[in-house]
């Protein structure tokens, strides 16, 4: 069974087509980097997949389980950080990592604040932190009680060199213990670095699905730009 399943997934917002016909399997354990140009449906695509979206047409699961009608059922497998990630800011980060705890059940806390090098912090209100420590506080609470799936869209944006490479290593550490990663972001040297698949939107169709190691020191960014151009020669009207 695949941890993350698009089974010919459309959604429209009024007549404007953000993802059309997209299928796409990530098997358990996998390191996945999404990337795309602006407006090419990844949001789009981790909205629904974290169940903040239905689909238009087509059926997301996690775990063998939809997004839309099981959307709960769902959530319970899944760690997510939206693009704005939406926080308790009258809470400290160690409350609102201790609420969700209590949802989703036990986690270690104190080794999650470590990771996101929010020791030192975890005990002020979220609402007095930088968008950088936003970030750390929601990829903590993203990352505990080891979901299967764990859903990153440019969750490593503002993070400081250190934080961002510990992140790095514990993601990969994860993958390495059965979980799941889809990492959404605009760097391409990223999803190099980290991913050991790559999956590339454009105008709401995936147009690329490659193996990392295969691409080579400068593939990827070739690889982007020639589909890119590709994918807009055949939707820009003649």
């Amino acid at each position: 069974m695949s941890a993350i399943h698009f089974d010919g997934v459309r959604k429209l917002y009024g007549t404007v087509v953000a993802v059309d016909g997209v299928d796409l399997s990530i098997e358990a354990g996998s390191f996945v980097g999404l990337i795309g140009h602006n407006g090419a449906g990844k949001s789009t695509c981790l909205r629904m997949l974290m169940g903040l979206l239905r689909p238009t047409e087509g059926r997301v699961l996690v775990d063998g389980i939809d997004t839309s009608s099981d959307p709960l059922e769902a959530r319970k497998r899944l760690g997510a950080v939206p693009e704005e990630p939406a926080l308790y800011e009258y809470l400290t980060a160690r409350e609102f990592l201790e609420f969700v705890a209590e949802v989703r059940g036990a986690a270690n806390i104190t080794a999650e604040l470590e990771l996101t090098g929010l020791g030192r912090d975890a005990d002020r209100m979220i609402r007095e932190y930088s968008q950088g420590m936003r970030r750390k506080t929601a990829l903590a609470a993203a990352m505990l009680g080891n979901p299967s799936v764990l859903v990153l869209d440019e969750a490593l944006n503002g993070l400081d060199p250190p934080s961002a490479a510990r992140v790095k290593g514990a993601l990969r550490q994860a993958v390495d213990n059965g979980q799941t990663v889809l990492l959404s972001t605009h760097v391409i040297e990223t999803v190099q670095a980290v991913s050991d698949r790559v999956v590339m939107l454009a105008h709401g169709q995936v147009v690329a699905d490659e193996q990392t190691a295969s691409l080579g020191a400068e593939g990827l960014e070739k690889l982007f730009l020639e589909r890119l151009a590709e994918s807009t020669a055949r939707t820009d009207p003649p």
